[in-house]
């Protein structure tokens, strides 16, 4: 059963993948970065209606550098407009993030599969 934020996030951003249940999602990733914009919403770094805006210029965006628009894509344009959000709002910046994002890839270089990736300071250098 589908709890009241999720309720609410797919009740006021069109486009959610779901089902009679709620969300879905392909990767556990996808639900992670639901969960992360459900939990900024709620400690009101942005309103429904600007998530929605940001969301549909994203997808806008990545359609015209030629992104087919199967649905395929759908969280990776939710997780870039995170991205562009909690920069735009100064709760970090494009390179705290890309530093972020570049230590998870070395990190899951070095982990072998099945295992669970942990950051190290290494994965940052």
């Amino acid at each position: 059963m589908m709890d009241v934020a999720s309720a609410r996030a797919t009740g006021a951003v069109p486009g959610i993948p779901r089902d009679d249940d709620g969300p879905v999602f392909r990767e556990p990733w996808e639900a992670h970065a639901f969960a992360m914009a459900l939990a900024l919403h709620e400690r009101g770094l942005f309103t429904w209606n600007e998530w929605a805006a940001a969301l549909a210029e994203e997808i806008k965006r990545a359609q015209a550098a030629g992104d087919p628009d199967t649905g395929e894509t759908y969280y990776q344009h939710w997780l870039a407009t995170l991205e562009t959000l909690v920069a735009a709002k100064g709760v970090t910046t494009s390179d705290v993030l890309h530093r972020y994002r570049d230590a998870w890839d070395h990190a899951a270089d070095r982990t072998p599969h099945g295992a669970p990736i942990e950051l190290t300071p290494g994965d940052f250098g």
